[in-house]
C-alpha cells in the first residue's frame, strides 16, 4: 500500500519531555479504509504519537496532512473538527451518567425553542449508534452498571457519533473476552468497509496479524518499518520491537514445592463470591482462570481484605487469621497487584520513588522522618533489579509507560519480602518483553518459595506459567487442573459450564 495514497500522513515528527526523547522523526501513514497496527514495546512512543494526532500533545517538529492537505492541530477539538477520534485504554466515560450522556458530553442537542437539551433526541440518536454495532445496551442505562466490554462498545460508539473518518484504538482489547473481541473485530471490519481508517494499537500480536492490513513498528521513539501484514510474521515483528531474539516468554524451572501456606474454606463474599475452598503453596504458582465476571478479581480481592469475607476462615502458616482489611494482610506477609494499576495501584501525582517505598516506610524513615538518601537507594536498587525504564527515582510515576509502571507496583511489594503474592491481571496491556520479565520475576520468586497467584484472562499465559490452575465460573471454582492436564479447550469448556468438577475431588 504506497503512502501516495496516504489518508494520513505523519512525517518527521518528534516530541520530547524532560530528560526524555519520545520520538525521533516519525514517519507514519494510514489509507483510506485501512486498519493499520502500530506495536512496539512500552515506551516505544505509541501513545505519544497518538496524542500527538489528536491534539493532547503539540509536536516540537515534523508535519501532518490529511489527504495530502497540511493540517494543524492544537488541541483536541482540532482533532474531532477533522475527524479524528481517540479510544484510550484507560476509559474516559463517566460512571454515574448515563450512556446518552457520555456519548454526547458537551455536544448534547438542543430543543428548537429552548436552551433546554432535547433528551428525548439525544436518546434517540445514541440509541441508533449503539444498534448500528448491534450493541445490546439501552442508552438510559447508567454507565456505572455496564460490563467492561460494554463500556469499551459505548467508546466505540462515542468515536462514532463523531463522524470520525479516522478512529485511533489504545488497546481495546485488554478487557475482552475472545468472543467480545470478535464482535469487536466485526465492527471494525464494517467500519473499513465504510472507507473509515483505523489505528489499531495491541500487545497481542495474535490479534494484530488477524485484523491488521499493515504493520508499524516503533522502537525507542523511532520507526524501525512498516509491512503488510502478509510479509510478516510474528516473529520477525517481535524482533523489530525488542532488537534483539527475545528469550522463552514463559520461563519455567523444575523445583520441589513447599508445603501450604494459605488455605480458605467456605470462603463467600457478597454475590460475586460464593463459598470456595483454595490452597496455596510455597514456591507455587496458582493460576486463576474464567470469563469476566466469574469471580476471580472477587477472590483475590477477598484474600487480601480488600473486600471482607462475609463466611469462611483463612488460614496462614496454618493458622486461622482475620483478614478485614488490606493492613492485616500485610502484616500477614502478603502483597497484592491489583487488576486496575492506575485507579487502585499508584500514587499518579507522586515520583517513582515514594511509588516504590510507600510500603517500606518505617524502613527507610527515622523517628517518624523519612531518609531520603536511604529511599532513593531503595528505589534504585528495584529499578535495576526490575529494569524499570525511568530518567530518575524523581521521574512522576504518570510520565512512565504501563508495563514499567506495573514493574513498579511489583516492586513496592518485592520491598516487603512477601511470602504470599497476589497478581491481578499482571501483564494486561503490557509489551511482550515486558510480559516475559515478568513471568520470569514470578518464576524466580516461586523458586525463592514465595507462594504466587495469579489471575489472568490470558489463556496462553495461564497455561505457560501456572503449576496449578483453578478455573472460576459465576462465583464457584467448577474445575482445577495440574499444569500437565491442563488445556485451552478443557479451561475454556469448565469456564463456560461444560464440565463442572466436584471440588472435594481436586487433587491438592
Amino acid at each position: 500500500m504506497s503512502d501516495n495514497h496516504a489518508y494520513l500522513q505523519m512525517q518527521g515528527i518528534s516530541k520530547s519531555f524532560p530528560g526524555v526523547q519520545a520520538l525521533k522523526s516519525v514517519d507514519f501513514s494510514v489509507a483510506k479504509g485501512e486498519i493499520h497496527a502500530l506495536v512496539g514495546e512500552n515506551g516505544a512512543g505509541k501513545s505519544t504519537l497518538m496524542k500527538v494526532l489528536t491534539g493532547a500533545l503539540l509536536r516540537d517538529e515534523g508535519e501532518i496532512s490529511l489527504n495530502n492537505l497540511p493540517i494543524e492541530i492544537n488541541n483536541p477539538g482540532d482533532a474531532q473538527q477533522l475527524g479524528i477520534s481517540m479510544i484510550h485504554q484507560e476509559l474516559s466515560l463517566i460512571p454515574y451518567l448515563t450512556v446518552g450522556q457520555n456519548i454526547y458530553l458537551g455536544r448534547e442537542p438542543r430543543a428548537r425553542v429552548s436552551t433546554f437539551i432535547d433528551w428525548p433526541e439525544l436518546y434517540s440518536k445514541a440509541q441508533s449508534l449503539l444498534d448500528q454495532l448491534n450493541v445490546n445496551v439501552d442508552s438510559r442505562a447508567s454507565v456505572q452498571d455496564l460490563s467492561i466490554a460494554q463500556r469499551q462498545m459505548v467508546e466505540v460508539a462515542k468515536a462514532l457519533s463523531f463522524n470520525a473518518d479516522l478512529i485511533a484504538m489504545d488497546e481495546p482489547t485488554s478487557s475482552l473476552t475472545d468472543r467480545e473481541t470478535e464482535v469487536l473485530f466485526q465492527v471494525m471490519r464494517s467500519f473499513k468497509e465504510r472507507g473509515i481508517s483505523i489505528i489499531f494499537i495491541s500487545h497481542r500480536l495474535e490479534e494484530v496479524f488477524e485484523i491488521a492490513d499493515r504493520i508499524t513498528v516503533l522502537r525507542d521513539g523511532e520507526t524501525i518499518g512498516t509491512a503488510d501484514v502478509g510479509d510478516l510474521d510474528i516473529d520477525r515483528v517481535v524482533r523489530m520491537m525488542v532488537g534483539r531474539q527475545l528469550g522463552d516468554l514463559y520461563p519455567k524451572d523444575e523445583f520441589e514445592r513447599g508445603g501450604i501456606v494459605l488455605e480458605a474454606a467456605g470462603l463467600q463474599e457478597g454475590r460475586e463470591l460464593k463459598p470456595v475452598d483454595v490452597t496455596l503453596r510455597a514456591g507455587e504458582i496458582l493460576g486463576i482462570a474464567g470469563l469476566a465476571g466469574a469471580g476471580r478479581t472477587a477472590l483475590a480481592e477477598t484474600l487480601f481484605g480488600v473486600r471482607p469475607a462475609e463466611k469462611g476462615q483463612i488460614k496462614i502458616g496454618g493458622r486461622a487469621v482475620p483478614i478485614q482489611h488490606p493492613g492485616q494482610a500485610i502484616r500477614l506477609g502478603m502483597g497484592f497487584v491489583p487488576e486496575d494499576r492506575k485507579l487502585q495501584g499508584l500514587f499518579l501525582n507522586m515520583a517513582v520513588r515514594e511509588n516504590v517505598v510507600i510500603s517500606a516506610l518505617p524502613e527507610v524513615s527515622r523517628f517518624s522522618f523519612i531518609n531520603f538518601s536511604e529511599a532513593d537507594k531503595l528505589a534504585r536498587n528495584f529499578i535495576e533489579k526490575l529494569q524499570i525504564r525511568t530518567p530518575s527515582v524523581k521521574q512522576l510515576i504518570r510520565n512512565l509507560s504501563g508495563g514499567n509502571q506495573q514493574k513498579v507496583i511489583i516492586a513496592r511489594w518485592l520491598t516487603l519480602k512477601p511470602k504470599i503474592l497476589i497478581l491481578d491481571e499482571p501483564t494486561r496491556g503490557i509489551d511482550v518483553a515486558t510480559k516475559a520479565e515478568i513471568h520470569a520475576l514470578m518464576n524466580q520468586l516461586a523458586k525463592d518459595g514465595v507462594a504466587v497467584m495469579m489471575v489472568s484472562s490470558d489463556l496462553p499465559e495461564v497455561l505457560g506459567v501456572s503449576d496449578r490452575i483453578l478455573v472460576m465460573r459465576a462465583g464457584k471454582i467448577v474445575a482445577e487442573f495440574s499444569r500437565e492436564e491442563a488445556t485451552q479447550d478443557n479451561i475454556m469448556h469448565a469456564a463456560t459450564g461444560g464440565r463442572e468438577n466436584n471440588a472435594q475431588q481436586r487433587p491438592q
